[in-house]
């Protein structure tokens, strides 16, 4: 079981999940199931975001839901009402994203712990009402109709579910390298240092507000990347799309999957996405078997299936070495006492 384990943390098991991916829409037997995985990508892609405000830096942001449907917003309008093509328009949207993302930060990031979390909390429902009060900008309850799709090039024609699932894919395998990067930077380093606490990261000569407000920067822009690739699938959007739930799900997808870690935010994703799905034959009862499973889950593994299995690794690797270490000490010992001789 722990090769098994070890296996799984290899490159060789990366690439070979990602060949899954590749290969997923020959697998399956209908269209509907590329578009359910191509949905989950997206929302994969959003809870990275998440991941690198709330498990690299420690500061829960509950507006994520919202910098999620700015993303869809911007895309949707600009091309709908504004006649742009897909990607101009998507370029604008995480833009848009950015810079709304500084604007917050800079402010909400002078509290700290639960202040921080219940002003953001605030700062989703005021975009959840903006999207759904402001009708001469955002169409209300209406929603955002025809939203362009991405144009392919040459015989790819994005437009179709499979070629825009690979789309996804491709954005997703991009987030989660650059994820692998930052978190072996030395910009990722110091998320975590603030992460352990401020007081400690600021005695080590850390700007705190610097580096906390890139790394909400850099969430809002996930979560803007996410949100207009949505836009982009669906065709249509409505205020529903900044409601507080949303920024709830992809909170319970990161501690699912193992919050701080690099394959948890897929892995918690793809996996309750698909849960959710199979269950969906039970309608309005399916929260009474998934509710339970999902309480189990958090008692019995707290750090997430990707943390709680990256923590049992490491104690059967000091289990392992230790009988060696003691060995070693053991035959070193003689020749300690030969030398001093």
């Amino acid at each position: 079981m722990y090769k098994f384990g070890s296996f799984l943390m290899t490159p060789l098991a990366k690439y070979l999940m990602l060949a899954f991916a590749l290969v997923f829409p020959l697998l399956t037997s209908n269209e509907y199931q590329v578009y359910v995985m191509a949905s989950a990508f997206v929302w994969a892609i959003a809870v990275y975001g998440l991941n690198i405000i709330t498990g690299f830096c420690g500061q829960l942001n509950l507006a994520h839901g919202g910098f999620f449907a700015i993303g869809a917003y911007t895309l949707g309008l600009l091309s709908a009402d504004y006649g742009w093509s897909f990607w101009p328009a998507f370029a604008a949207a995480l833009l848009m994203t950015a810079v709304l993302g500084l604007l917050v930060g800079v402010v909400s990031l002078r509290l700290k712990e639960h202040y921080f979390a219940i002003f953001t909390l605030c700062v989703g429902f005021i975009i959840y009402l903006l999207m759904d009060k402001w009708e001469a900008l955002t169409h209300g309850p209406i929603g955002v109709r025809d939203i362009a799709a991405p144009y392919g090039f040459g015989l790819v024609d994005f437009t179709d579910t499979v070629p825009f699932y690979y789309l996804v894919l491709a954005f997703l395998v991009f987030a989660i390298w650059f994820m692998g990067r930052l978190s072996r930077s030395l910009l990722g380093r110091t998320f975590v240092a603030i992460r352990n606490g401020d007081e400690l990261a600021q005695s080590l000569g850390i700007n705190l507000m610097r580096n906390k407000t890139l790394a909400f920067v850099l969430s809002t822009t996930y979560a803007g990347l996410a949100g207009a690739l949505y836009a982009g699938m669906v065709r249509f959007i409505g205020p529903e799309e900044a409601n507080i739930t949303h920024t709830f799900d992809m909170i319970t997808y990161l501690l699912v999957g193992g919050i701080g870690t690099l394959t948890g935010p897929l892995l918690g994703t793809v996996g309750i996405v698909w849960i959710t799905q199979s269950l969906q034959f039970l309608e309005e009862y399916r929260m009474i078997i998934f509710g339970p499973l999902l309480v189990l889950l958090v008692i019995f593994f707290p750090r997430g299936v990707t943390g709680s299995f990256l923590g049992w690794m490491h104690r059967k690797g000091e289990q392992a070495q230790a009988p060696e270490q003691r060995s070693m000490g053991k035959v070193s010992l003689p020749s300690e006492v030969n030398s001093n001789a």
